[in-house]
């Protein structure tokens, strides 16, 4: 799922193309993706778009008349920048907004439906979409910890809901809680001030890190090749290879389809964390320190 760093690199590529530029044509392709009814969205053609923003996940493109359209991208929603007047077909391709320099495609892969465009009219209703999660960006410690402390949570559930932090999904929160050395697992209760700070501090610098990496590709291109899965990463992504700041195997947690990526070394003293799937199918042999798994590993390699 594209996450703040993402969006914010679509915001950058798309401020270039669209913004000053009247919208001419919608085309949607798919019925699924259109939520709601009133206004529709040939309301919004003939009018200049005036400014992008960013709700949560979302994007939101203001047009004259206080009109907004807001693209929920989902997990396998994509932006692509086409020629004037592109040819659309085919399941992957949901909706096209036409402009006089270009078409902006919204694609999704797999047939889940699960992207999204909403028309709004007016302040109040936009801010309704909101998902409401405070920005890690903009407020302090206090307020961050007071957020996330509503309810005795996981760190990595507390930091993934909309409803609580902006922006911030499964991959950027492995990210995030790794260059905090805090477990996924901890619950946010019982956090100390120092770790407060260190979750605080490790949010912004690597959501500044990631958004400013990913809008300076953007100046140079349009991003169509938004992906959660990025080598530079420290963790998500790398089950099994070495952590680039001690070395230890990234372990996993996997629960239906989601997966969270950590190093025992780094973040939970060398404990390993339970993994549903794999726990199952070696139940008491099932490695609980860093030691028990390079011992583990040394048994079931061939001779």
């Amino acid at each position: 799922m594209p996450e703040l760093p993402d969006i914010a690199a679509y915001l950058t590529a798309l401020d270039e193309r669209i913004v000053g530029h009247p919208l001419l044509r919608v085309r949607l392709r798919s019925p699924f993706v259109l939520r709601t009814v009133h206004p529709t969205p040939a309301s919004t053609e003939g009018r200049r778009v005036l400014e992008l923003r960013r709700l949560g996940k979302r994007i939101a493109i203001g047009l004259e008349g206080e009109l907004w359209l807001v693209l929920h991208l989902m997990i396998a929603g994509r932006l692509h920048w086409r020629e004037p007047d592109a040819k659309i077909g085919g399941r992957s391709q949901l909706a096209a907004f036409d402009f006089n320099g270009g078409t902006l495609v919204l694609t999704e892969a797999g047939t889940a439906n699960r992207s999204s465009l909403h028309v709004y009219q007016g302040e109040d209703a936009l801010r309704a979409a909101d998902p409401g999660g405070i920005d890690p960006l903009s407020n302090d410690v206090s307020a961050f910890r007071q957020a996330l402390c509503r309810e005795n949570r996981t760190l990595k559930r507390a930091l993934t809901d909309p409803r609580i932090v902006s922006g911030i999904g499964n991959a950027y929160s492995d990210e995030i809680l790794h260059r905090a050395r805090l477990s996924p697992i901890a619950l946010t209760h019982g956090l100390n001030d120092n770790e407060w700070k260190r979750l605080l501090a490790a949010t912004r610098q690597t959501l500044e890190v990631w958004i400013d990496r990913l809008q300076n590709e953007a100046r140079n291109r349009f991003p169509e090749k938004v992906t959660a899965f990025r080598p530079e990463m420290a963790v998500h992504g790398r089950f099994g290879k070495p952590c680039p700041v001690c070395g230890a195997p990234i372990g996993r947690i996997r629960y239906a389809d989601n997966e969270t990526n950590y190093c025992a070394g780094c973040q939970t003293g060398g404990r390993m964390l339970m993994d549903r799937r794999l726990s199952r199918l070696l139940k008491t042999d099932w490695p609980r320190t860093l030691d028990e798994l390079e011992t583990l590993g040394r048994t079931t390699t061939p001779g």
